[in-house]
């Protein structure tokens, strides 16, 4: 169809006939995606309220559809690249959000503090310039104020604010840390996520930060699962997949959203984790915890 015809039929959305508008509606959502600018065009001009909500909702459908099938391609397209993964989740609640501007953020992140970091120190001092730049110089912090904020859960929020839950927060860092070539990966901990440094050379410690990069041992998370009166799973001590890190991610938008009293976006979330589920048995018990 030419976009005059398809601004004909989106002109039929104000019929007085509720089954040409049905109707109407249906060619819409089939064609997709592209008719998401002339949608807009169409409320932009439109002085009827009760026309603007109807194609407001049909713009958000559009758009979620779009994250639904995103999120299913990048998981079944191996979750190469983590930023993607949360660059999708974002777009839920910023549909107009550049994944280009996302990767320049993080590389102007990385120029900041790649001139802290040399190759040859020490692992823990690599960490401790890792921790002085992202914390005092990039002026990264936790959002203890707001900590279920469905504003958390994007990464593009947390960019902006320099502040977010564990899990953004790591995941920047790990960002930062990788590009680096530092061996800092993701740790699925029951009730908080955390990081580790393992390299080649069979050096391994963990990374709080949260708690401002604190440093800290396997015997550590041996205590915390002994008090949490849990078995002392591998996954609680081994970096875990992209994957993995989307899913929790999603997992805390969801009870953000139960915190807000929003059940509608809690069931739309709870599609977009369906996307990304485990494919075996279940869920690692790690990952029905937030945080």
């Amino acid at each position: 169809m030419s976009d005059n015809e398809l601004k004909a039929l989106i002109s039929l959305l104000d019929d007085e006939d509720m089954e040409v508008v049905e109707h109407v509606e249906q060619q819409i959502r089939r064609i997709g995606g592209q008719m998401i600018p002339l949608l807009e065009t169409e409320w932009e001009g439109s002085f009827n309220p009760a026309l603007q909500k109807r194609i407001e909702e049909i713009i958000h459908d559009l758009q979620y559809e779009s994250v639904l099938e995103r999120m299913r391609d990048w998981k079944n397209g191996g979750a190469m690249n983590l930023l993607e993964g949360l660059w999708i989740v974002a777009t839920y609640q910023y549909p107009d959000l550049s994944l280009d501007k996302l990767k320049q953020d993080i590389e102007q992140l990385y120029y900041d503090v790649w001139i802290d970091i040399k190759p040859d120190m020490h692992p823990d001092e690599q960490i401790r310039a890792m921790n002085n730049a992202f914390f005092t110089k990039l002026k990264f912090a936790p959002n203890t104020k707001h900590f279920h904020s469905p504003s958390n859960s994007m990464i593009n929020q947390v960019l902006e604010t320099r502040r977010g839950n564990p899990i953004t927060l790591c995941v920047l860092y790990m960002l930062i840390a990788q590009r680096l070539n530092l061996p800092v990966y993701g740790v699925n901990l029951p009730n908080l996520f955390v990081l580790t440094y393992k390299n080649d050379s069979g050096v391994q410690f963990y990374i709080n930060v949260f708690n401002r990069g604190l440093v800290f041992t396997k015997k550590d998370i041996d205590q915390y699962i002994d008090q949490l009166n849990l078995k002392r799973l591998d996954t609680f001590y081994q970096p875990c997949t992209n994957v993995d890190i989307v899913r929790r991610v999603l997992r805390n938008l969801t009870l953000a959203f139960e915190k807000n009293g929003d059940s509608d976006r809690v069931r739309e979330v709870e599609r977009i984790l369906d996307m990304v589920k485990d494919d075996g048995d279940g869920l690692p018990l790690s990952d029905y915890t937030q945080r």
